[in-house]
């Protein structure tokens, strides 16, 4: 819970006495979220503090971005949380507390939750115009925790002024991928957590038309649950075509769903970093 010595003309990292007296109302609409359980706050951090999060949010020129650019996917990514701005870095190490994995435990019903200190797939996202992130489900089990399984995903978007004609809505389909039943538009201080599974299938699928210079811009923490009897059953993560994409779009997205997963397999085999991949992807990009 907050700390009472903490200094009060400044806004809490994350309001507890106020998310908590909505919780039980919460946790049942998260429940019964469809397609799967999920739940869309507003409002999520105080209006100040969302503001100072975006205004520091990073530029991504330098090479510890990660580069997601395969035919799946065209975003970038940090999860060095020293290279993190000192504001983001606070929020992160609030949202990955235990105090706040008791608060999520209680919303969803999954107990047990561990944060990832190393947020690994994790950390800040942002795509440019022509960015794009297939309808997938998440990779089931942590890369480099062999016994732990992905149960909750937390994405916080710092998106002001963001124009839903410009596209990026993640969008939520049902498990056979036969609709969309939810989209959520990335606007600042909009937070979106569901569960994480082989079917929660997720995306924004359509390529971003933002004007060049404005990204679309998200912090993305992932939650866990150490599985008692240490057997690894994980599978990589699971792009799908969806019923208007055609056979060849959806053959392209199959293909690279495979390349996906040697790499996954290779990761874990030979502790490699995405920095690795990344590396390769962008020069690829260059070439291309």
């Amino acid at each position: 819970m907050l700390n009472p010595a903490a200094n009060k003309s400044q806004a809490p990292l994350f309001d507890y006495q106020v998310w908590s007296e909505r919780l039980p109302a919460l946790s049942r609409k998260y429940q019964t979220g469809q397609p799967f359980p999920h739940l869309h706050l507003e409002s999520f951090l105080e209006p100040s503090l969302a503001r100072e999060l975006m205004k520091e949010f990073p530029q991504a020129g330098s090479h510890a971005w990660i580069q997601y650019k395969h035919q799946n996917e065209n975003k970038m990514g940090l999860s060095m949380q020293e290279l993190f701005p000192r504001r983001i870095r606070q929020v992160v190490g609030e949202l990955n507390s235990p105090e706040f994995l008791a608060w999520l435990s209680e919303l969803t019903g999954i107990e047990g939750l561990v944060s990832d200190e190393t947020l690994e797939g994790g950390g800040l996202h942002q795509s440019a115009r022509g960015g794009f992130l297939n309808v997938h489900a998440d990779f089931t089990m942590h890369h480099h925790h062999k016994n732990w399984r992905r149960r909750i995903n937390l994405i916080l978007y710092l998106n002001e002024g963001w124009r839903e004609e410009w596209g990026g809505a993640i969008e939520l389909w049902d498990r056979d991928m036969k609709k969309c039943e939810a989209r959520i538009v990335p606007l600042l201080n909009h937070a979106l957590i569901f569960n994480t599974d082989e079917h929660s299938f997720h995306g924004f699928p359509d390529r971003l038309t933002c004007p060049e210079g404005i990204s679309r811009k998200s912090l993305a923490l992932y939650y866990y649950t150490p599985e008692v009897n240490g057997q690894r059953v994980g599978k990589s993560t699971n792009y799908r075509a969806r019923p208007g994409d055609g056979r060849l779009e959806a053959a392209l997205i199959w293909a690279d769903k495979q390349a996906v997963n040697l790499y996954s397999r290779a990761k874990e085999k030979f502790g490699l970093s995405d920095d690795f991949a990344s590396r390769v992807l962008g020069l690829l990009s260059r070439k291309k």
